[in-house]
């Protein structure tokens, strides 16, 4: 019985400060939200791009493609997963980053993170449709 009491606390107070986090006044501009929402919403697309097109295979995929050299990189089908994956870590270290200066009042600079979290979501769903259409 004391432990079941000792979870219902945990699990509150987890809930308290997840809710307390995004009380924040950072989670309550509209910059913030749509920035927010566009970038997560890219990369989301990333992923479902490369999950509908790249399938498991024996046999290499074209990974890039320059127009002066032709394709300089082969590698396997799991390897395409890096360009999201990448986007998201990217998208987090921004987002960190924004947070940060947010609270220490640099708004400016907090919306030039994120807006550059939004335009590294584009580029690499751009090099994801580069990489589908090159193999398809």
């Amino acid at each position: 019985m004391i432990i079941e009491e000792e979870k219902t606390k945990e699990r509150t107070s987890l809930k308290a400060k997840i809710r307390h986090f995004f009380a924040q006044d950072f989670f309550r501009n509209a910059i913030v939200h749509w920035a927010l929402i566009g970038a997560f919403f890219l990369n989301i697309a990333n992923w479902g791009l490369l999950a509908f097109f790249i399938r498991p295979v024996d046999f290499p995929i074209i990974l890039h493609y320059n127009v002066y050299f032709g394709v300089d990189l082969i590698g396997d089908w799991w390897q395409a997963y890096f360009l999201p994956l990448m986007g998201a870590a990217i998208m987090a270290v921004n987002i960190t980053l924004a947070h940060f200066f947010y609270r220490k009042k640099e708004r400016i600079a907090s919306y030039l993170l994120l807006l550059a979290a939004f335009f590294v979501q584009v580029g690499t769903l751009i090099a994801s449709a580069s990489v589908v259409l090159i193999n398809y």
